[in-house]
């Protein structure tokens, strides 16, 4: 069976000539959204992939409505094939049916995996070079150690509750409980 996928990203914008060029290509049923492609929770796009068999086409007017990250993008046409579905962005000429479809679809798929290798590069190099002045990553401290201190130094006199010194120190109870438990 061949299905159709018509996004548009917002509510004012008309689905109607992507459904018509959908119909024209052949496609049996079409599910339409009005979703940005850069959600990863989208209904009709979820629907149809679950409505997806062994031996179905799933078309798409051009490929940036089924998603518009290259990585994903990968990712779902891969699962497609490996279930033996086929894919088809039409006025991409992306077509998995084909051999030239599937070279053009590799050679996107290394792209992405360039793109992947490259920004996990500079994520590491702009964590080496925080890191050698002198900056760590992560949420900063609660408590600063004075803090600690006072609010161990409360807890052992003994005479204010757990909610009387979080109120005084200005923190909450979980982050009471970790100083306590360092």
């Amino acid at each position: 069976m061949k299905f159709g996928y018509a996004r548009v990203s917002k509510n004012e914008q008309s689905l109607e000539v992507q459904v018509q060029k959908l119909t024209a290509a052949g496609c049996e049923e079409i599910f339409r959204e009005k979703i940005s492609g850069a959600k990863d929770g989208r209904p009709q796009l979820d629907a149809v992939v679950n409505k997806l068999r062994t031996g179905d086409t799933l078309c798409v007017v051009r490929l940036d409505r089924l998603g518009r990250r290259m990585m994903k993008l990968v990712e779902l046409i891969n699962d497609f094939k490996s279930k033996g579905i086929e894919f088809v962005a039409l006025e991409n000429n992306l077509d998995t049916t084909t051999p030239i479809g599937m070279l053009l679809f590799n050679i996107c798929a290394a792209f992405s995996e360039m793109e992947r290798e490259l920004i996990r590069e500079r994520v590491k190099a702009g964590l080496d070079s925080a890191r050698q002045k002198g900056r760590q990553g992560g949420r900063p401290k609660a408590l600063t150690t004075e803090k600690a201190e006072t609010v161990r130094a409360l807890r052992q006199t003994g005479k204010m509750s757990v909610k009387q010194i979080c109120e005084t120190i200005g923190i909450s109870r979980s982050v009471f409980y970790r100083c306590i438990n360092e």
